[in-house]
This record gives C-alpha cells, structure tokens and sequence, in this order.
C-alpha cells in the first residue's frame, strides 16, 4: 500500500488508542502557541468557546513577548522540533507541551510541566493521524467526552475515503476543462480551522494553491473572484448553514462550482456542531492523497521538509 494512503488508513486505530489514555486536562485563560496544524488544531477550540487564546508561534515571539516570563502556556509542536515553538518555551516560567515525540526538545526542557502525548505513531507525510488526534487530546483535556464521535468516525470511515476521492475526481476533471484560477475551502466556527488545515495539506501534497478562510470572510470580497473557480463548503448543522447555503447558490450562479464536505449523520442526530471537526477533515486527508495521485505528484514535500527548522 501506498505510505501515504496507509497513514491516512491509520486515523481510526490511532484515535481509538488515545481514548484508552489517561486525560491530562489543559489550562484556561492562557496562550496556546504552534505553528500550521499545530496552530489550527487549538483555533478549533476557541471558535468552540474555550477560553483560550491562540497564537501563532512565529508571531508571538517576535511580536507579543514583552521581555518578561510569563507564567504557563500550552506549546503545540507535533513534531515536538519546530523553531518557532521551542523559541516560545523560553517565553515562559512553566508550559504544558503537546506533541507527537515527547523525548524531543518540546517535551524534554526544564520547563516543561506536563506533556501531554497525542499518540499518533510516527508520520512522514502531511498530517492527517496527528491532526485526529491532537484534536482529541484537546477535547479530553478541555472536558468533552468525544467518544460516541470517534464511534462515528470509525464507523464511516469509508464513506469519507469515498468522498474524499470522489472531490479529487471532480476538481480534477474541472481543471482539465478549463481553466481555474482559484480554489477556495470555507467553514465557519470551529470548522474554519478545518477549512485551514485542509488548505494547507491540499497545497502540499499538490502543488496546486489552495486557500481555506472563513465562510463570511469569502462573502466578503473573495466571492467577486467567483467564475472559474472552485468553493468547497465545510458544511454543519449551525448558526451559518442558511447563509453557506445561500451564498453557494449565489457564486453557483456567478460561475462557480460548489462542492460541499459535511458528515450528515453527525447533522441528522443533532449532535454538537463543535464534534464534526473530527469528521469533516478526512475527506480532505483522501481528496490530497488521490488529487496528487491523478496529477501525478510525487513528494509531499519538495521544498523543505516536514519539519520546519529556521536556521
């Protein structure tokens, strides 16, 4: 089997483990610093109503710090490697590290009061297990029981390969048609950090450019680049499905075309909107591996690597 597709294939068994792990509950009312996945994951969290406060690394560091220690944050780095997020470890007289590697730098320096393992297993290609499962760790350490979802999960797991492809089918014969000069991901609440995280490993196992926001930010302007191009709807059973609906017809009519990614079991049960983050990010993960596969692209990463070291 393919390696990528076969980390893809892991998400399931990777998510049921974690549950049978002790919960190492996370801190309110602090930042929760971390780079690409590692940053979307906890955004996620505040679209929920977690009070946390989310930052980008990079942007912390060099823009944020005041000079003195503060006293506790949650540093994310899935690789436990990343520059970004071991420069903010010195920010700080004590942090709780969430990572994939916990004998790597992020889990191992003096500072650190707890680490808190996703345990996901390695992952050599664009994430998908890790991103499952760091939001769990969040889910469980903030004090949701997300069980009954990963049920869901597992159970329809192969409805999402099949949706997933089934994106890459169509984007790919949209692009052989004519051509597209742009394609966009929307979600709102806590789905705009799934619009993000699908982006960003839509762009790197592809090549191609693809840009996750938020639904209203897109009504906002970017709908005024509407014909030819391409809108995949993060959809859920919330305060913005009227308006996504509404919007996607109007862009339809503009010369666009809308896919849309929901989990409608999820919706039909009306369980809570903040649970489908679990679901509607896998799709994605399936729609990278087979869109790459149709353009026959080979390395997920080309320019760098998968781990970002600033020199």
């Amino acid at each position: 089997m393919n390696p990528i597709l076969s980390e893809i294939r892991e998400i399931p068994d990777k998510a049921r483990a974690l549950l049978s792990q002790p919960t190492v509950l996370l801190p309110l009312h602090v930042p929760y610093l971390g780079m690409g996945s590692s940053y979307f994951a906890p955004l996620a969290f505040k679209y929920m109503g977690v009070d946390i406060h989310p930052e980008l690394a990079s942007e912390y560091y060099n823009y944020l710090s005041t000079g003195e220690k503060h006293p506790l944050a949650v540093i994310l780095s899935q690789s436990g490697r990343s520059s970004e997020a071991l420069w903010c470890t010195d920010l700080f007289e004590a942090y709780v590290a969430v990572t994939n590697y916990p004998d790597n730098p992020l889990g191992t320096r003096p500072n650190v009061r707890a680490t808190l393992d996703i345990g996901a297993g390695d992952e050599q290609f664009s994430s998908s297990k890790t991103y499952v499962n760091t939001l769990l760790a969040l889910f469980r350490g903030f004090g949701f029981d997300p069980t009954s979802s990963v049920d869901l999960l597992i159970r329809n797991f192969s409805d999402y390969e099949q949706q997933g492809k089934a994106l890459a089918e169509a984007v790919y014969a949209l692009r052989q048609t004519r051509p597209i000069h742009g394609i966009y991901i929307t979600g709102s609440g806590p789905n705009i950090a799934t619009a993000y995280e699908a982006a960003l490993i839509l762009s790197e196992s592809t090549k191609l450019a693809f840009v996750g926001l938020p639904m209203a930010q897109y009504d906002h302007g970017p709908k005024e680049t509407a014909r030819d191009s391409i809108v995949i709807n993060i959809q859920a059973n919330g305060p913005n499905r009227e308006r996504t609906k509404k919007l996607a017809e109007t862009i339809r009519a503009a010369g666009a075309t809308v896919l849309t990614v929901e989990e409608p079991e999820a919706d039909r049960t009306g369980g809570p909107e903040q649970f489908l983050v679990l679901h509607n990010i896998v799709p994605f993960n399936f729609m990278a591996y087979y869109l790459a596969e149709k353009m026959g692209v080979g390395d997920t990463f080309t320019v760098g690597g998968k781990v970002t070291e600033v020199l």
